[in-house]
């Protein structure tokens, strides 16, 4: 992890802390940080278990002491800075959770042209079923949902267009959308085994 200058200093961590605190000279900082780069890399790495994630990591820690060593009061560097990397790691995880990745080989992968197409087929078939679907449902409540969804009317609005109670709009949304998802459900099942 020697990225940084090597400079020898007989200074102790808490001189550094301090003269980097009063002065902003960022020499001091790389000092300090440099004492313990190797330290911060195995934190990141045990927890990112990526090498190149882990050095991403030691890079991002040292920009956040910039701000940190100058608002916090640091007695104890090492283990304060054992913190702060535990911390940013944690971090950078809750960040990433729900997110996969997975390598895509790419000689599978669509052109962009044709996936155009088939997306463009395929909202189109979604609208036509949709509009099949919404033909089904019974007159009240197909003015009902096509009020709201495709007007963006509120209850009120539609107690007011149709003469349709306000409880009576809000089942008909209701029921409206479960006959839609059943419809359209039954619709993809039945492509699907074609």
């Amino acid at each position: 992890m020697g990225f940084l200058k090597n400079i020898a200093s007989s200074q102790t961590d808490s001189e550094l802390v301090q003269q980097y605190a009063a002065s902003g000279d960022m020499q001091m900082l790389g000092e300090l940080y440099q004492r313990y780069m190797d330290l911060v890399y195995g934190v990141c790495l045990k927890y990112l278990k990526e090498p190149e994630d882990a050095r991403d990591a030691v890079l991002n820690i040292f920009e956040e002491l910039i701000v940190k060593l100058q608002k916090h009061k640091v007695e104890q560097f090492r283990s304060w800075l054992h913190q702060v990397a535990k911390n940013h790691c944690l971090m950078r995880l809750r960040s990433e959770k729900g997110k996969t990745g997975v390598k895509i080989d790419l000689s599978i992968v669509q052109s962009e042209e044709t996936m155009h197409q088939e997306d463009a087929w395929e909202r189109e078939s979604h609208f036509n079923g949709m509009e099949d679907c919404l033909a089904q449902l019974p007159p009240k409540q197909r003015q009902v949902v096509e009020l709201f969804y495709l007007q963006s009317k509120c209850y009120k609005e539609i107690t007011a267009v149709t003469g349709v109670e306000w409880n009576q709009v809000r089942s008909f949304i209701q029921n409206g959308r479960r006959n839609l998802k059943s419809c359209m459900e039954k619709r993809f099942q039945k492509t699907a085994m074609e």
